[in-house]
């Protein structure tokens, strides 16, 4: 069997392990908020939000052509290099899920790519910084901006709205419109989420059997659908008791203005091709959300190690897929 076959075979695989630890390890994305209000339970909320996660990912593909031909000159790295990204990029995951971080995934496999492809010995030439600025680092810097104020102004609209209703008919209120956000919130994540995969394997496949358009066959589309869906099945409860219980203490609607929030700028972002990341956006959201309850509600020291995190996430998954790309070239063919 040709070599270049048996890699594409094992970077397939690991994009698919990949975007299965995105599942597990971004579900809290969605169902954390609905969790901690107590409006569903863990095992009725995760089933929710694994279907919507698996429709969610087979709608569009302007992510995927992002990550797959926006980012990195394609005709200057090789299948190795796909290779070494998906494993720095699942390395990382692995680690904050242990440590029970929300960073962002989409972050992990865009600084791997970078970071391999720079290894690979190809020139900086390679990397797109216009686009790489444009669809990459503005939106990092810009998304938890926007999450927090968008969030801080959905709760302070709502509690101006709801604050001479009795406590318990707004979290019934709320309570059945969480049901909707967090909903959203989890077709969202599998329509930004799911692509980033997709754009790899449509990648490895252009490097492997060239042609002149890009593209992301249909059982790549389904594929990756799927080992979300999966992942996301599997849980993640780690991040879920962060994101849910640590950063503010939530009711219905706490949780429904930082879901309405999140999926906002979420879906805005799929629209235009951004591989956003949704980990940041929620949790921005939330932090907005607590402190229109007041400043004091949020727990900033929670706050400063997930802060820590989304700014490591880049350089340390570019270094890190560096090495395992030197290493590769040591032993490759």
């Amino acid at each position: 069997m040709d070599i270049a076959l048996i890699l594409l075979i094992i970077t397939v695989s690991l994009a698919l392990v990949f975007d299965f630890i995105n599942g597990f390890h971004d579900s809290a994305n969605a169902i954390a908020t609905v969790v901690s209000t107590k409006v569903l339970s863990p095992k009725i909320a995760v089933t929710m939000s694994s279907i919507l996660n698996l429709v969610g990912a087979l709608v569009g593909t302007e992510v995927a052509a992002t990550i797959g031909k926006g980012l990195v000159d394609s005709s200057s790295i090789t299948i190795g290099t796909i290779l070494c990204t998906v494993l720095a990029a699942i390395i990382w995951n692995l680690i904050t899920w242990y440590k029970g971080l929300p960073s962002s995934s989409s972050h992990a496999l865009i600084g791997s790519l970078i970071g391999a492809t720079v290894a690979s010995g190809c020139s900086t030439d390679c990397i797109m910084f216009d686009k790489l600025m444009d669809k990459v680092v503005i939106p990092m810097i810009m998304a938890p901006v926007f999450g927090i104020i968008i969030g801080f102004a959905i709760m302070l609209g709502l509690t101006w709205l709801f604050y001479k209703q009795p406590l318990g008919r707004t979290t019934s209120i709320f309570g059945r419109l969480q049901l909707i956000s967090a909903g959203f919130m989890a077709l969202n994540h599998g329509q930004n989420d799911a692509q980033k995969s997709m754009g790899i394997i449509a990648l490895a496949l252009l490097l492997v059997y060239p042609s002149e358009a890009f593209q992301v066959p249909l059982w790549v589309k389904l594929a990756c659908a799927i080992a979300m869906c999966l992942g996301t099945m599997s849980g993640g409860w780690r991040i879920i008791r962060t994101l849910g219980t640590k950063v503010i203490k939530m009711q219905p609607i706490h949780g429904f203005a930082a879901e309405t929030a999140a999926s906002m700028i979420i879906a805005s972002a799929s629209h235009f091709g951004i591989p956003l990341s949704t980990t940041q956006v929620i949790s921005s959201s939330i932090m907005g959300v607590g402190a229109a309850k007041r400043f004091s509600a949020v727990r900033w020291s929670v706050v400063g190690s997930i802060l820590w995190a989304w700014v490591l996430t880049i350089p340390i998954t570019f270094i890190l897929a560096a090495i395992i790309m030197k290493g590769y070239r040591l032993i490759a063919p």
